[in-house]
């Protein structure tokens, strides 16, 4: 109201003139030599009062009318569909959350499990979504830890029955996550672990950048369900060789994460350095490792998180530097070595030499080579003690190896 008093003046200052006369004093055209002559009488006053009043009221009410139009722009921006879907993605979390039915238990409950996994989310905003990391250090639910099996595929998983075997009876212990190529649809029936589960996916090129895109894509999908507490790196050729109970102890209970990284002088390591990644990432801190990774959720969100560095390989790791196999393993030396065991879980023969590892079908499937596998003389650490469980799974193996593989399940698989 007072600014409404001051405001109302201002608006009749601007109906009368401006001139002014000797030593500054209002001329007769002067405002205020209109609105306030020397000798009021109180009918003036009265009309005078009269008109500031309406005037004062007008405004307020038209501050009112403002105040709730500018209010209401707010609410629509912060909770139209757009926003609300880069938290509560109606695909994923299977109800509206602005709708009444879906209620806040629900609501709660589909944030910290996603059921579905389909959402409209670009990369970035994927990214910085799964990248949110709570303060409270308690759960406000019975926490079970998961094991992430993320799968890079191109088309179909032929040992998906093999997997399925390997998940079955241990439901609220994993969570399976497929990238595809772009509108590729799985065959597979709904009693399988990989039914419902290809996330949004993009193309991706053997050897460039985009292998890393869909690593990142795959990391935070699985980050957006709170319970996933590893992350493990597969191939459509990968298969376990351990049952489902070993492998998760073993990798719920390492105090480690598994990213191969080493350097050494040679073409297919140091030679792929680019100078041009200094002061950032020098000479003497360039990794190289196995692509086949298994990340705790800490690393897992820091990798998932960073755009720096991912920047420099995207810039710099080009044409034939495989960022896919330098990208995971030089992060983690500069910032987080402590936390990682230096070595790959998953077992691969490049002996032959090439480009591309050795291949095995039906006809190399027995249970002699999988004891090989398993213990084939190599020595690691585990939690800082050696051991000789050093592989939990292996690749790459041909289609027509599943019929020998799945004969072995109840045998030396023991599952």
């Amino acid at each position: 109201m007072w600014g409404g008093d001051s405001n109302a003046k201002q608006m009749l200052k601007s109906r009368g003139g401006t001139g002014v006369g000797v030593g500054g004093l209002p001329t007769a055209g002067d405002e205020e030599s209109d609105y306030f002559p020397a000798t009021p009488r109180k009918d003036y006053w009265w009309s005078t009062g009269l008109l500031k009043l309406v005037t004062a009221t007008v405004i307020f009410m038209g501050g009112v009318v403002l105040g709730l139009s500018v209010s209401g722009s707010g609410a629509r921006y912060y909770y139209n569909a757009s926003h609300a879907e880069l938290f509560f993605p109606a695909t994923t979390y299977g109800c509206d959350p602005r709708d009444r039915d879906c209620g806040m238990g629900l609501a709660f409950r589909a944030f910290v499990h996603p059921p579905r996994l389909a959402h409209s989310m670009t990369d970035d905003e994927l990214f910085w979504r799964a990248s949110l990391v709570p303060k409270a250090e308690e759960f406000p639910f019975q926490r079970v830890p998961k094991v992430a099996f993320l799968f890079m595929a191109r088309g179909p998983i032929p040992f998906a029955p093999l997997w399925d075997k390997f998940f079955h009876d241990h439901q609220g212990l994993y969570s399976v996550y497929v990238h595809t190529v772009p509108d590729y649809k799985l065959n597979v029936s709904k009693s399988s672990a990989f039914y419902g589960r290809q996330i949004p996916s993009e193309e991706v090129s053997w050897g460039s950048i985009t292998l890393v895109d869909a690593e990142k894509r795959l990391l935070a999908n699985a980050l957006l369900d709170f319970s996933n507490e590893r992350f493990v790196l597969l191939s459509e050729s990968c298969i376990p060789v351990f049952n489902f109970p070993t492998v998760y102890e073993y990798l719920i209970n390492s105090a480690h994460s598994f990213v191969e990284s080493y350097n050494i002088d040679t073409p297919q390591s140091a030679g792929r350095y680019n100078r041009r990644m200094a002061p950032h990432i020098m000479a003497d801190q360039w990794r190289k490792g196995s692509e086949w990774f298994e990340l705790n959720r800490e690393l897992a969100v820091q990798i998932v998180a960073d755009y720096k560095y991912y920047s420099i390989f995207r810039k710099h790791c080009r044409p034939s530097c495989y960022p896919d196999e330098h990208y995971i393993p030089t992060y983690l030396h500069l910032f987080h070595g402590p936390l990682n065991a230096n070595r790959t879980i998953t077992w691969v023969d490049w002996s032959r030499g090439g480009p591309h590892p050795a291949s095995y079908g039906a006809a190399d499937i027995t249970e002699e080579f999988i004891q090989v596998i398993r213990n084939n003389g190599t020595q690691c650490f585990y939690n800082s003690k050696p051991t000789s469980v050093c592989y939990l799974f292996a690749r790459k193996f041909a289609p027509n190896a599943l019929g020998r593989l799945m004969n072995m399940t109840s045998t030396v698989l023991d599952f």
